[in-house]
């Protein structure tokens, strides 16, 4: 692996300083004390893509282990490693395999260590410092990509204030981006001096304000262009109408420019709102997403949990030069009750893409979940994404068979 020193420096410093309080108790007792886990999914995707004359099969096994130290006077200890296996042939371009000549499923085989960090932590400051997830927020600008098989995690210290009980400020400095690629990716990794910031007052009566600033410095220069200064606010909430209706609603707004070592110059805006309805087991929202374009040049989010947004057939991971606006409605209903169907989860989204400059249609997509908490240990869920191209990239269906276990 490349550019993971201050990763090791960093853990160490943060062990030693960890030492003289951990040495209050027990040594022994603060490793053998703690608690592990075992995270285990598979998932089967098929993608079906044109251009591609054969599709594309991925059938992989995803196997997490995780140890976390008891906590003495403050400190603990995490470590995680995970193992992504093909399950029979890789018929599928995993990015790294050069299988061109069908369509790409970012679910490398690989096997790493995922993340390992120094946490301390009292009743209004947690820190933490080494390899970690970072998700701040909704994930639409940091996030761990938690639907691929494969995290993206990040080397970094991360302070968590608490100053008094409805204000929480974050600040993160990341020195290296693990992707989810695998480090057999030229981009596998990306070298970086960024930093994070994202505060949160929820003690308002309709809900809770989060001001942030990303500022992403990346030092490898074919991503020069991804390097940007971005600084927003988002207002959430919800509210009961009655009994049995319940209102939730959203508004962000960011402005993002070139930063560091970016070429470009431009001046971006974001827009996000989003008013959903909750009544008996459904539920109904419609939302707009606005990734605007200055000159040629759109607003970017490459550290986000891209799959989270713009449809799940990933077809907008990179936002177009002329920026992205993404209408969407959706209706979703979870069966009451705990047996048979009970607690079952249907949701269908409907998409419809466009360009910011130049209003170009960009065609649209339905996307269709179904998910069921079968057991207290285990997940199963059917997913599909049906995207109809219109003047941008090409049509594309996949669908996800996915079983996961925790324990």
């Amino acid at each position: 692996m490349r550019k993971t020193s201050p990763f090791f420096s960093v853990s160490a410093l943060a062990l030693m300083t960890a030492m003289p309080a951990v040495a209050q108790e027990s040594t022994s007792n603060f490793f053998t004390g703690g608690d592990a886990g075992l995270d285990l999914r598979y998932r089967l995707e098929l993608v079906d893509q044109e251009g591609f004359n054969r599709k594309a099969t991925a059938s992989t096994l995803l196997t997490k282990l995780w140890y976390k130290t008891k906590e003495v006077n403050g400190f603990s200890a995490y470590v995680e490693g995970t193992n992504v296996l093909v399950i029979g042939s890789e018929t599928y371009n995993n990015t790294v395999n050069g299988n061109t000549t069908r369509p790409v499923v970012a679910d490398p085989d690989v096997t790493e260590f995922n993340q390992g960090y120094i946490q301390y932590r009292n009743d209004s400051v947690t820190v933490k410092a080494g390899r970690q997830g970072i998700n701040l927020g909704n994930e639409r600008f940091v996030g761990t990509v938690g639907f691929r098989q494969n995290d993206q995690t990040y080397d970094a210290a991360v302070a968590i204030l608490t100053p008094f009980k409805d204000l929480t400020a974050i600040y993160g400095y990341v020195w290296n981006v693990n992707r989810i690629f695998g480090n057999d990716h030229p981009f596998g990794d990306l070298d970086t001096n960024t930093q994070v910031i994202n505060v949160t007052y929820s003690g308002f009566e309709f809900g809770k304000l989060t001001a942030y600033a990303y500022l992403i410095d990346l030092n490898d220069a074919p991503v020069f262009g991804l390097s940007s200064s971005t600084v927003g606010a988002r207002f959430e909430g919800n509210r009961p109408v009655s009994e049995n209706l319940k209102l939730a609603y959203k508004i962000e707004y960011a402005s993002q420019s070139d930063y560091k070592d970016n070429p470009n110059n431009y001046k971006a805006d974001y827009w996000a709102a989003s008013l959903s309805a909750s009544s008996s087991g459904f539920t109904g929202q419609i939302g707009y997403e606005l990734l605007g374009s200055d000159n040629g040049v759109a607003f970017q989010t490459p550290l986000a949990t891209l799959h989270k947004f713009n449809g799940w057939a990933d077809k907008f991971l990179s936002t177009p030069g002329n920026g992205l606006e993404d209408l969407y409605a959706s209706v979703a209903y979870k069966v009451p009750g705990d047996t048979g169907l009970g607690g079952t989860l249907f949701k269908v989204i409907y998409h419809d893409f466009s360009s910011d400059a130049g209003n170009s249609s960009f065609g649209s997509e339905w996307d269709v979940l179904v998910s069921k908490k079968v057991s207290k240990h285990i997940t199963a869920s059917v997913k599909a994404a049906l995207y109809n191209a219109n003047g941008f990239a090409t049509d594309t269906d996949k669908i996800w068979f996915t079983l996961g276990a925790k324990f």
